[in-house]
């Protein structure tokens, strides 16, 4: 889908020269003296490499079209994670580098969005919180509850995050899938 490179807004998809990127920031220059601008700094979907480009405010540039599909996470075979669509019951595998860092929290039976464009996934959100079991925790020092210091404590999947003091080994806590940090302490 065209549009003029004036609506380019951040989070917009373009496609330039076959590749996908995702806009990060788009400012509209007016310079003193000729024609007005817009500077748009963008990330190539597929490599990470970052670029910046001006365009003429009436030049026209393709918006790529992306899917977004709610799928059911099953297994992972290695570095390839395994999804079913929840209509059609088709099974993918999407290469863990896809999902990047969150890949950690993925649990079966979780249903995420997959983003994709011609059938290729682009990308895997995954719910913004996980409960999980603590396995392994500092025990707590007397007096130490009054202060705000957190201690490191081990997950069931093996991740290190911060906790309270009063976190104990076989705890259920709540985490956020994007930054790895310690929620609030599970409500069973």
């Amino acid at each position: 889908m065209k549009i003029n490179a004036i609506n380019i807004r951040a989070g917009n998809v373009l496609e330039i020269d076959g590749k996908l990127w995702v806009v990060l920031k788009s400012q509209n220059i007016q310079p003193g003296k000729g024609a007005a601008v817009v500077q748009v700094e963008m990330r190539d979907i597929r490599t990470g490499t970052k670029k910046d480009e001006r365009f003429r405010t009436q030049e026209t540039v393709e918006r790529a079209r992306l899917d977004e599909h709610e799928m059911q996470y099953l297994f992972d075979e290695g570095d390839l994670l395994t999804f079913m669509d929840n209509e059609s019951f088709e099974q993918i595998q999407i290469a863990r580098d896809v999902v990047g860092e969150p890949a950690q929290f993925l649990q079966e039976g979780m249903v995420c969005t997959v983003t994709s464009h011609e059938a290729t996934p682009l990308g895997v959100q995954l719910p913004a919180t996980v409960t999980m079991e603590v396995v392994e925790a500092e025990p707590v020092v007397k007096g130490q509850t009054a202060s705000s210091s957190y201690k490191p404590a081990i997950l069931e999947n093996g991740t290190r995050v911060m906790v309270p003091p009063h976190i104990e080994v076989g705890t259920r806590v709540v985490v956020n899938t994007a930054d790895a940090t310690y929620s609030e302490r599970a409500k069973d």
